[in-house]
């Protein structure tokens, strides 16, 4: 893959990981946009759209965020994008 292919992607997975956080959460910071700008893994920005779309809350992605390349996987109730609405649900 050419160099030029490859940031394209990773433009791409950028703004899709933008849009799908203002789309759950709201208004993304300036900040936040620098640092998910700064990530050149797309195997980190694919990890965390999977992050944005899932996670309860946004400090749950704000953690993922933070791990970086350490974090692998995404499981528990963290990650039940409803579990604040299942709460009191009758199973």
């Amino acid at each position: 893959m050419f160099s030029f292919e490859k940031e394209s992607m990773l433009v791409e997975d950028r703004e899709d990981l933008l849009a799908v956080l203002q789309m759950r959460f709201g208004r993304v910071s300036g900040e936040l946009i620098q640092k998910i700008y700064g990530i050149s893994d797309g195997d980190t920005l694919q990890r965390l759209i999977l992050a944005a779309a899932n996670a309860h809350s946004f400090e749950v992605f704000l953690e993922e965020l933070e791990m970086g390349q350490a974090s692998f996987r995404l499981v528990g109730e963290d990650f039940n994008p409803l579990r604040n609405q299942a709460i009191g649900w009758d199973a």
